[in-house]
């Protein structure tokens, strides 16, 4: 019997995930979207049936509701005898989404880690404030409970584990690498809602390097890189939800992500951060007004959904590995090259929410199908990795590496005599 699922939040990253359960696969009966503003997610229903969709025999209904009120959600999911729940709404919700999962048994999947608004950059791992700690409580209730299933964290994981599993017999570093190249025509726009964007690169960035936990400032360190496609960007180390937990259960010394910045954006962040408009702190007006600067910056920037009709250019996302196979040295680059138009063209999206979408919409197909309906809590490095990034090419994220300037896709199992 085909499962209910429910999806939570109304946004870029639900709108792709919507299209792609609803459009390119049957394996759910019902498909429900809930926002606290139905009208979102009413609006994602009407672009999926001007794509054509759904597909026959699935059924599509939008519901409000609040997901920081874990009583509502939980009466939801009984309402709607949903058996898989996707958070795709605000990090700050998801420990009430899954408090409610755990009170009706449905299995739970989200794309980030769980953030306090009152607090930023909390000691790592981050996994371990809030997620882990409910581990035992999913362990004892039988509920599957997929964390950050997107594409950073989410498929990168994955491309780690790959890389650990079939390239090499010892890794010494991974380096992960996230470049937008794309171009949205705007003065200035944030790809996520701005609120949760910029908590991103307001604190501490922490690394994993020499087996232990590094602490830098934000732009404090530049690397450039030669990638596929797009060519020769430039990154700085940057704090992220996946070396949370790929640090905690992969045996590897030195593991980094960097993320790609124009000097434009840094120069626009520096001085609205330096004026204290990212401050999530209230102040009070002149006119006697209490006002959250960042609420404001949030308020007057473009809806990152309006970005997507001129996107143009690509992404280039990806883990670097190096470590010795068969006592020589080796270096892999594992990853994947997202095309704004195109997304734009399938499902009236940008790249950035297309490749967190498509992935959460993967583990919501490999629960319904049991290959990961594990009855326990699990970060995507601690479940089998090839039938996910299998189903990601079908669902249009096919995986590369190159090795030695040769580009090959990894869609046929590789074995580990050749590989």
């Amino acid at each position: 019997m085909k499962r209910n699922i429910l999806i939570i939040g109304a946004g870029g990253v639900a709108h792709v995930a919507a299209h792609k359960l609803a459009r390119d696969s049957d394996d759910f009966a019902a498909i429900h979207i809930a926002t606290r503003t139905v009208h979102k997610a009413d609006a994602i229903v009407a672009s999926i049936r001007a794509k054509g969709g759904p597909r026959p025999g699935t059924v599509l209904h939008t519901h409000q509701v609040d997901a920081h009120d874990s009583a509502a959600t939980e009466a939801l999911i009984r309402a709607t005898g949903a058996g898989v729940v996707l958070n795709l709404g605000s990090a700050f919700v998801n420990m009430a989404v899954l408090q409610a999962c755990l009170q009706t048994g449905a299995a739970y999947i989200d794309t980030a880690i769980h953030e306090d608004p009152a607090k930023i950059c909390e000691p790592p791992p981050w996994y371990a404030n809030y997620e882990w700690q409910r581990r035992e409580a999913c362990e004892r209730a039988g509920v599957t409970a997929i964390l950050g299933a997107g594409f950073d964290p989410g498929v990168v994981n994955a491309y780690a584990r790959l890389a650990v599993d079939e390239y090499f017999d010892r890794v010494d570093s991974i380096d992960i690498i996230d470049v937008n190249a794309g171009r949205h025509g705007r003065w200035f726009a944030t790809n996520f809602d701005p609120e949760v964007n910029f908590r991103e690169f307001t604190g501490t960035v922490w690394s994993w390097q020499g087996g232990r936990w590094q602490a830098a400032k934000m732009f404090e360190h530049r690397r450039e890189w030669d990638l596929p496609v797009v060519g020769r960007q430039t990154t700085y180390l940057t704090g992220h939800d996946e070396l949370h937990s790929l640090s905690q259960h992969l045996d590897v010394p030195d593991i980094r992500f960097w993320m790609g910045f124009g000097e434009h954006y840094i120069n626009v962040f520096t001085v609205l951060n330096n004026l204290g408009l990212l401050s999530e702190q209230p102040v009070r007006t002149a006119e006697g007004l209490e006002v959250v600067p960042l609420k404001v910056v949030k308020a007057v920037l473009p809806d990152p959904a309006s970005l997507a009709p001129t996107y143009t250019g690509k992404t280039c996302i990806g883990d670097l590995v190096r470590g010795l196979h068969r006592g020589k040295a080796r270096e892999v680059f594992i990853y994947n090259i997202a095309d704004h138009a195109e997304s734009w063209r399938e499902v009236g999206s940008q790249a950035i929410a297309y490749t967190a979408g498509v992935p959460a919409a993967a583990a919501a197909l490999l629960i319904a199908r049991g290959t990961w309906d594990v009855r326990r809590m699990a970060n995507v490095e601690q479940l089998p990795v090839r039938p996910f990034l299998e189903l990601l090419a079908e669902l249009g994220l096919e995986t590369w590496v190159r090795e030695g300037g040769r580009d090959t896709p990894v869609a046929v199992r590789r074995d580990h005599a050749t590989a």
